[in-house]
């Protein structure tokens, strides 16, 4: 005799909300890998913010001392086109924990890219507030925009991500970095206006937000760097440091060679050493763009290791410290141009007039300090950054911020 299947069975249960990722949930590596990258990007970004200086041919400041190039020339050498792809590469690494972990709670695939569309508009709306308002270099935008397409790919298994990251690499190679050298070789200080300087501030970063958007998408610059963030998780070599340290020895170190190789050219551009023709300035460019593929990739894992390293301290003193800048990278990214934009351009107090390399990049230095600071202090609150609180809740709705 045979039994019915029982009617009244209780249906499946439904998919958990999201939920912040809890502090002692969190793997050190990253957070440690964001908060020195915070670093990187404040050394690359305050020379856009000095002004009152002409350009030489190779769209450097004129009027710099011999210490000021000796400082860009190891500016350039080791961080210059290093901090975006270090940036890109824990974006994906992100994205891949948010899918993660809603997957995990019995979110969908169609509701996990509902989530992560949602987000990546906000993030573009972010980036255009803050191109607007303080720095027409954002990164924010370029990055959301960039998301929207990764979305597509958190359900892919890793042989497909695998097909999907060698085929983009094949493209930035051939075109995608061909063409950011010639824009960037190309391009000076961008156009004024002849509006107040703050309306020209405006209006440049009106412009210069959906502009970049454009051109980081077309050329896909970033793409195979979100993909192999992606790819990280999933190998676990970020959280889980210690199961993988003879891979993450050789990519850092290998990540290390190539970095210093690819960028050499345009370091000794910048010390003045080289005065090459456009066309080999171009190519030295080139060079450096692809070079910071594999760098960027090498610095993530040479802050795994320095994780594994510090894993003693656990999150207290400076790991701590680090990655309380790392658990609050947007409200400390979006804080360096509150500090540093008003205090150096023209619009503001002007003190980036005439200011040379090397002052600049204490200025740089001192606001990243100025971050960890404040991350410290919101982290001894038990509170987390106000620009991560809004955009949860922008993206999930106040009842799941």
């Amino acid at each position: 005799m045979t039994t019915a299947p029982n009617a009244t069975a209780d249906p499946p249960a439904p998919p958990l909300a999201p939920a912040p990722i809890a502090k002692a949930e969190r793997s050190l590596a990253p957070d440690i890998a964001r908060g020195f990258m915070l670093l990187f990007i404040a050394l690359a970004n305050v020379p856009v913010h000095l002004w009152g200086m002409s350009l030489d041919r190779y769209n450097h400041n004129t009027g710099q001392s011999t210490a000021d190039h000796i400082a860009y020339f190891i500016e350039q050498l080791l961080i210059a086109e290093r901090s975006r792809p270090m940036f890109a590469v824990l974006y994906g690494f992100g994205i891949a924990i948010m899918a993660s972990r809603m997957f995990a709670r019995g979110i969908e695939t169609k509701g996990v890219r509902k989530i992560l569309r949602r987000r990546s508009w906000w993030l573009l709306a972010f980036g255009l507030l803050h191109s607007v308002f303080l720095f027409f270099g954002d990164i924010l935008a370029p990055y959301g925009a960039m998301g929207l397409i990764a979305l597509f790919f958190v359900h892919l298994s890793d042989k497909s991500l695998k097909q999907w990251l060698w085929g983009s690499i094949a493209y930035v190679v051939l075109i995608g970095n061909a063409v950011m050298a010639f824009f960037f070789t190309s391009s000076g200080r961008p156009p004024s206006f002849d509006l107040p300087p703050y309306l020209d501030q405006m209006l440049v970063g009106a412009i210069a937000s959906p502009t970049g958007v454009l051109g980081i998408t077309v050329t896909g610059t970033f793409f195979p760097l979100i993909i192999a963030g992606m790819m990280l998780h999933r190998a676990g070599w970020i959280e889980r440091p210690e199961a993988h340290l003879p891979q993450l020895k050789k990519v850092f170190l290998s990540g290390m060679i190539v970095n210093v190789l690819t960028s050499l050219p345009v370091a000794l551009i910048g010390l003045g050493a080289w005065e090459p023709s456009t066309a080999l300035w171009v190519g030295s460019v080139y060079l450096t763009l692809l070079g910071g593929l594999y760098a960027g990739i090498g610095y993530i894992c040479g802050f795994a290791l320095l994780a594994y390293k510090l894993r003693g301290f656990g999150r207290r003193g400076v790991p701590g410290a680090l990655a309380a800048v790392g658990e609050r990278s947007l409200t400390c990214y979006l804080l360096q141009s509150i500090i540093m934009a008003p205090l150096l351009t023209v619009w503001g107090f002007g003190l980036g007039e005439d200011l040379g390399y090397l002052a600049a990049f204490g200025v740089a230095f001192g606001t990243w300090l100025c971050t960890v600071a404040v991350a410290v202090a919101l982290d001894k609150a038990g509170r987390r950054g106000p620009f991560e609180v809004l955009l949860r809740r922008l993206t999930y709705g106040p009842k799941k911020a």
